[in-house]
């Protein structure tokens, strides 16, 4: 009938605006997901998290790349050339399966660094020429002249013939007697000899005394001499490290050693 018809209409037409209101408040949430996964049932929970998608994908993707580098490692030495080598491969040793660069050490001896530390550089040049106006006054009053660390200088006779290389004498040659050759200073002729008195000690036992001063000055020299270089060396490590505060761009060109400081080449920059 009409009425029965009305009441038909009136209820689908409720029910589509109910839908209508229901589509229009969760349509978009319900299109999309809820985006909360189904969460873990409660006698699952002793066995820990249940994994989800994005952790599964997370793990997946971290094995792949994984595999990934462990082919490029593979592949890298497969193509290795056994007679490759490089200079860092002698600074690099393999400590419990770690490549581990070995720390340089400084050349420096216990006295140089304890020097440096305590001490300035002003103070050790000065110390310097203190010992070189020492060297420089020993070496004026002995001359050198029988020193047993000084150069040995040779004397060349030139002759004509063979027979007159085998018949020199050469204390003929020079004239004076055969004790006095091995003389390098005071070695009189036989004429002067025999005109002129012998001036001077006489003694054996006052020579000897003289000979064992002379000795010990000349060791005094020595230790002087070896004094000075040290003090040199430490002045110039000293001032090295001063330059090495500086921000310019450096690089070392030798290693430091014992007996010499590093050398370093500065980036040149024009001054204002």
């Amino acid at each position: 009938s009409v009425d029965e018809a009305v009441r038909t209409r009136r209820c689908l037409l409720s029910f589509s605006r109910t839908e209508q209101t229901w589509r229009r408040l969760f349509g978009k949430r319900l299109s999309r997901g809820s985006g909360n996964t189904e969460s873990e049932a409660s006698f699952r929970k002793h066995l820990g998290l249940l994994e989800k998608k994005k952790d599964y994908k997370l793990r997946a993707d971290d094995y792949r790349k994984k595999q990934k580098y462990l082919r490029a490692l593979r592949k890298k030495a497969l193509e290795k050339n056994p007679d490759e080598f490089y200079y860092k491969m002698t600074r690099v040793k393999l400590q419990d399966g770690v490549h581990v660069i070995k720390e340089t050490k400084e050349e420096v001896t216990p006295e140089q660094l304890k020097l440096m530390r305590t001490q300035d550089v002003k103070y050790i040049e000065m110390k310097r020429v203190a010992e070189a106006k020492k060297i420089e006054r020993l070496k004026s009053e002995l001359h050198l002249l029988d020193f047993q660390g000084k150069q040995q200088k040779k004397h060349v006779f030139f002759f004509d013939t063979k027979k007159e290389v085998e018949q020199f004498d050469i204390a003929t040659h020079l004239r004076t007697a055969p004790e006095l050759v091995d003389r390098v200073f005071n070695r009189p002729t036989v004429e002067t000899l025999q005109k002129e008195k012998v001036k001077g000690v006489n003694n054996q036992t006052r020579l000897k005394q003289i000979a064992k001063e002379r000795q010990k000055q000349y060791n005094c020299l020595t230790q002087r001499i070896e004094r000075e270089k040290k003090l040199f060396v430490i002045a110039q490590k000293i001032q090295t490290r001063k330059d090495l505060l500086d921000k310019t761009q450096k690089v070392k060109v030798k290693k430091e050693t014992v007996n010499s400081p590093a050398i370093y080449k500065f980036e040149s920059r024009r001054k204002r």
